[in-house]
């Protein structure tokens, strides 16, 4: 199995590095970021067909030991899309090398991470019963499967972030809607030989893998031989460089989760499970602004360093997440029940008060993350602490709302505020 569309994407020029910035006004810049917003969009559409089909296939607590596990893996994903920030970055302003030096850059980074990963895979076999007590589940070689499955995520990050610094946007995109894809496909298949809750989560650690195979022959292909006599880059010092990153994406981290787990404690069981199902719809827009945020990190970074203005580049990427919001919002306020009972079934549409309010919150959460990903680009740090302030403030703020229609409009609250400080630091200054 390969990526879609990588065979297709072979005939393209070589990839030589970052291109100069006098190349920069001759593409279509927005029309390569609704590509990558089209990609997430089919992925995100992928994820809920996921959701739906293992809800049924598992049952309530065959897929609550699923999520226990894939939650823990979005937490380990962090330090994979931080290190994707620093190496989108780096490259773009040519710090890792260009052509050879490059290719061989990402060559002993990718050794460094297989050879990590395959010490990561004994001692999380080894390790397997208490990772699953950890975990709080019965699979314990899923439960080991989830360390692996999170250096793995590593090597794919690390690739996509040297295609996002050369403009490769289609090959980023089309490699998030192949990752879902294949995720769904393989764990149906490992299901249906037996391996139920397993086989579900071992289709993520698969999917990876083939997608990481897939982009390292494409990158090969496209960058040449590896020059190895070149000036080593280390990956150790890029991750330290990435401090920031793992920061600021775990607090939007934060901001994005940690309602669903409040919602556990602070409403009851039955209307805390609506609430969760319901901020699966409402988040569908925060997973295309992570699409967006793919193109604007290294746009932004490129403009900078030529000395213009990178502001455009968020306004562009702002322009495309507002029409989609409010396609998205349209929807939630004409036909909540409707879409709550088609995805979820009847059981859930008492979400459907909540839906369109939801929909505005996590809009706007959408718009922070894209704000993040463009200052991160700009290497600009003092925005962390709205986010650290904000992400503290929420959990805090939703423990006094007892009902499900307060903990809505607290949510909306909160991502409101973020969104505009985060917007009035991004264009408030050149």
């Amino acid at each position: 199995m390969s990526a879609p569309g990588v065979e297709q994407a072979v005939s393209t020029p070589a990839l030589a590095g970052p291109e100069p910035p006098e190349a920069y006004a001759s593409d279509p810049e927005t029309g390569k970021a609704i590509g990558l917003a089209a990609a997430t969009m089919a992925a995100n559409l992928v994820q809920v067909v996921f959701t739906v089909v293992f809800t049924r296939i598992l049952g309530a607590d065959g897929y609550g030991s699923l999520a226990a596990l894939l939650n823990l893996s979005v937490i380990l994903f962090v330090l994979g899309s931080a290190l994707q920030v620093a190496v989108a970055r780096e490259a773009t302003l040519g710090r890792l090398g260009r052509g050879g030096e490059l290719a061989g850059t990402l060559a002993r980074w990718s050794h460094h991470i297989l050879a990590g990963l395959a010490v990561i895979a004994v001692v999380s076999a080894l390790a397997r019963e208490p990772l699953a007590d950890l975990i709080n589940v019965d699979e314990a070689w899923a439960a080991a499967a989830v360390p692996v499955t999170g250096a793995l995520w590593l090597l794919l990050c690390v690739q996509r972030g040297v295609l996002q610094s050369a403009r490769a946007y289609r090959e980023v995109g089309l490699s998030v809607f192949a990752e879902a894809l294949g995720r769904l496909v393989l764990a149906i298949a490992f299901v249906s030989v037996g391996l139920d809750v397993t086989g579900a989560y071992l289709g993520t650690l698969a999917s990876i893998a083939v997608t990481a195979a897939a982009l390292a022959w494409l990158l090969r292909r496209r960058l040449g031989e590896p020059d190895l006599d070149t000036r080593p880059h280390p990956l150790t010092a890029l991750a330290r460089g990435a401090a920031l990153p793992i920061v600021a994406l775990t607090l939007v981290a934060a901001l994005q989760n940690v309602d669903v787990i409040m919602a556990k404690h602070v409403l009851d069981t039955t209307v805390a499970g609506v609430y969760a199902a319901s901020t699966v719809a409402a988040k569908a827009v925060v997973w295309i602004a992570v699409g967006l945020g793919m193109w604007v990190l290294p746009e932004a970074t490129r403009r900078a360093a030529a000395g213009r203005d990178p502001r455009e580049v968020l306004l562009r990427a702002l322009a495309v997440i507002g029409v989609l919001s409010a396609a998205a919002l349209a929807i939630f306020a004409v036909a909540p029940e409707l879409l709550l009972r088609t995805a979820f079934g009847a059981d859930y549409e008492a979400g459907a008060d909540v839906l369109f309010q939801l929909g505005a919150a996590y809009a706007l959460l959408a718009v922070t993350y894209l704000c993040v990903q463009f200052l991160l680009g700009l290497h600009r740090r003092a925005f962390a602490l709205v986010l650290a302030v904000m992400a503290v403030a929420q959990p805090l703020l939703l423990l006094g709302a007892g009902d499900l229609e307060t903990f809505a409009r607290t949510i909306l609250l909160v991502q409101g505020v973020t969104a505009v400080l985060l917007l009035a630091v991004s264009l408030g200054r050149r």
